[in-house]
């Protein structure tokens, strides 16, 4: 059996999904090299800290995952190619993305406020409904 890698964007949606699924309200996971938390509820969403030798204190993040099936867009088609750079501040309202199904645009909001740091999607890829797209540091 081969080691969960818990720094994988991926390896972590996996385990919030299956949480989730199984109604488990969340899961801490601790070894020699760090420690990996992860808290579901209804009312503040998902949350993931993780400790270890590459992240020496801990950031509660928050993987924003594509609401429904479609093309991943980071940007408005129509407008300039200027997409920020991460990491950036965005506010819980702020559009970060899109997914486009035919001509049909769905804006993507951040949902909570802190830094964008992570891009977990190429741009453009088809991506499915829950797949990782975006992950957000909560600022203390």
């Amino acid at each position: 059996m081969s080691a969960i890698d818990f720094s994988d964007p991926a390896a972590i949606a996996v385990l919030t999904d299956a949480l989730t699924a199984a109604g488990v309200d969340g899961l801490e996971i601790s070894k020699p090299g760090g420690q990996l938390r992860i808290v579901v509820s209804k009312e503040e969403g998902i949350q993931v800290a993780r400790t270890g030798n590459a992240q020496p204190t801990a950031a509660l993040s928050v993987i924003v995952k594509a609401p429904m099936a479609g093309r991943f867009c980071v940007s408005h088609p129509a407008a300039p190619v200027d997409v920020k750079q991460l990491p950036h501040e965005v506010s819980e309202k702020d559009v970060i993305g899109f997914i486009r199904i035919g001509s049909v645009l769905l804006p993507m909001t951040a949902g909570r406020s802190g830094l964008l740091t992570r891009l977990l999607s190429e741009r453009d890829a088809l991506v499915g409904f829950g797949d990782p797209l975006f992950e957000i540091e909560q600022q203390s």
